[in-house]
């Protein structure tokens, strides 16, 4: 396998277990569609490409065949938006996961569903550029927030106006009294 260019874009996780072949290597940003989407980088700043490197392994039980295993790690800078101030940070992510796969959907649910690892149906070419932004997008920051921010420069339904009476303004749109 070693001598034969492997496209990370249709991996066969089997024969790279099994071998215990490694890969890695980078993607730009644009080349991942939904993680792209995601980013509001400041004024000047582009999305940073995502370095990743992954790893096969096959892990032996007795009386069992083995448990095939590929090793994730993917790193870039995201940029959210600050939920307290609304301004885009950058934030560094880093991926680390290991994920068994099995032979079937419906036994990598079960499996799944007990355990604490990730388990996947074995595909006969797995898409590692869709795994890896899949896993960036499940990284993403719940609520973003930096870690330290100054006060927002604005307030919602804020206009700009004098703070005043918020039912003054509900007062004006009521109709005068009728015969008064």
């Amino acid at each position: 396998m070693g001598a034969r260019k492997l496209d990370p874009t249709r991996l066969d996780v089997a024969a790279l277990a099994a071998e215990g072949v490694s890969l890695s290597g980078q993607w730009a940003a644009s080349e991942l569609d939904r993680w792209c989407a995601m980013q509001t980088p400041a004024l000047g700043a582009a999305p940073a490409p995502v370095r990743w490197s992954v790893r096969g392994e096959q892990r032996r039980a007795v009386g069992a065949p083995p448990q095939i295993w590929l090793h994730l790690h993917a790193k870039t800078t995201a940029w959210p938006t600050c939920q307290r101030c609304l301004r885009p940070f950058s934030q560094e992510l880093v991926v680390d996961r290991a994920l068994r796969f099995v032979d079937s959907e419906a036994q990598a649910e079960a499996l799944d569903a007990d355990s604490e690892d990730d388990v996947l149906a074995l595909e006969p070419a797995l898409d590692l550029r869709t795994l890896a932004e899949d896993e960036l997008l499940l990284a993403w920051p719940i609520v973003p927030r930096h870690a330290s921010c100054a006060a927002p420069d604005h307030r919602a339904g804020d206009d700009g106006a004098p703070s005043a009476n918020p039912f003054a303004a509900l007062a004006s749109l009521k109709p005068p009294a009728a015969g008064g």
